[in-house]
């Protein structure tokens, strides 16, 4: 059985639309890749604010607290199951890519000094529309930052 190093590959989500960085990210962990993303809290959501906490606020009444469906209200969870949600992870290989994902809030000490590489095809200057970051959207759904 060969072993080979793997590279791991650190994205700045900082300015980055969650559901186009979600997908790209997907798709180069099923290929295999590990990946760190870095700064989840200033990943950008589009949209208006206010309608998308509501969304989320009705969503956040499905289920119990004990049994089930768990919510994520932390920005690095909800990105995390944003990209689970693009992953077949019910299967062999959607699971084992799943696994190769890491997600953190902010800089680690770790990482400050390494190349951090950003996806061209999701920068939010590309919306016109209005759009909020995920760190704020968190708040309003009930993150606390000691969490």
């Amino acid at each position: 059985m060969q072993t080979t190093k793997q590279t791991v590959t650190i994205i700045n989500a900082e300015g980055l639309i969650l559901g186009r960085m979600a997908s790209t990210v997907a798709k180069r962990l099923l290929k295999g890749e590990k990946i760190i993303i870095v700064n989840a809290e200033k990943t950008v959501l589009s949209g208006k604010k206010k309608s998308k906490v509501r969304e989320a606020k009705e969503f956040l009444e499905v289920g119990h607290p004990k049994k089930g469906p768990f919510h994520y209200r932390r920005p690095d969870r909800i990105l995390r199951r944003t990209v689970r949600g693009m992953l077949p992870y019910k299967q062999p290989k959607g699971k084992q890519a799943y696994k190769r994902l890491k997600v953190l809030i902010g800089i680690p000490e770790d990482f400050k000094d390494q190349k951090m590489e950003t996806l061209a095809n999701a920068q939010a200057k590309k919306l016109t529309c209005p759009y909020f970051t995920l760190g704020e959207f968190a708040k309003e759904i009930g993150w606390n930052l000691g969490e």
